[in-house]
């Protein structure tokens, strides 16, 4: 479950005009909502401000009835894909997935045993040796969902997923999320400008516009 109350966000800096003014909604448990609104609306920093990377001026964070708005991004039990994945360049498909695990102490037989179990279930245990420079928009973004997976969150978060890559690719993976929420029964919060994704995979439909939530429904 993902639930905001009355979160209120501006740029740093004197004067700086309010973006989230008053945000609030709730995305039921094991459900997959999509939130959607133009450009500089505030969806990456709702989003960011959900796992922990931006504090609010006010309102609370709440994750599976736990209040979590003054707890870091590790405490959060969120999985999170940032838009474009932003890989780190330099290290393997391997390392790049098993770095939240080992960020969080996780013993290093048991994070081998996870990577390949995350790699598996995305379909890129193939690349595991290689680095960013040498894959496809594609795999990029399934590295990044596998790094997002491996900590086994209860909430994933995904900023923008399917923009940087083709149609026939975005097919893919919409069915890829589509049947990792369904089995594993994650919260997902999808941000978009895409139509056909919301479509595609919403149950809950989010229209973020003037700095708050004005539409919220299921089955668009």
């Amino acid at each position: 479950m993902i639930r905001l109350e009355n979160i209120a966000w501006a740029p740093p800096g004197k004067g700086r005009a309010t973006i989230l003014d008053g945000v609030s909604f709730e995305v039921p448990s094991a459900s997959y909502a999509v939130l959607m609104g133009r450009t500089g609306s505030g969806k990456t920093s709702l989003l960011e401000i959900l796992c922990g990377l931006r504090a609010p001026i006010s309102g609370t964070v709440w994750i599976d009835e736990r209040e979590v708005t003054s707890l870091s991004p590790g405490e959060r039990g969120i999985g999170y894909v940032p838009q474009d994945g932003a890989l780190f360049p330099t290290l393997t498909v391997r390392q790049q997935i098993g770095f939240g695990l080992r960020m969080r102490g996780v013993p290093a037989p048991e994070i081998e045993a996870r990577v390949l179990e995350a790699a598996n279930r995305v379909g890129v245990s193939a690349l595991l040796d290689r680095t960013p420079p040498g894959l496809s928009g594609g795999e990029r973004q399934r590295v990044a969902l596998a790094r997002a997976l491996v900590v086994k969150p209860s909430v994933l978060l995904l900023d923008e997923p399917l923009a940087s890559v083709d149609e026939e690719t975005q097919d893919d993976l919409m069915d890829l999320l589509q049947k990792t929420q369904r089995e594993h029964r994650i919260t997902v919060l999808h941000v978009t400008h895409s139509r056909r994704e919301a479509v595609g995979l919403g149950e809950w439909h989010l229209q973020l516009e003037g700095g708050r939530v004005l539409v919220k429904n299921i089955g668009i």
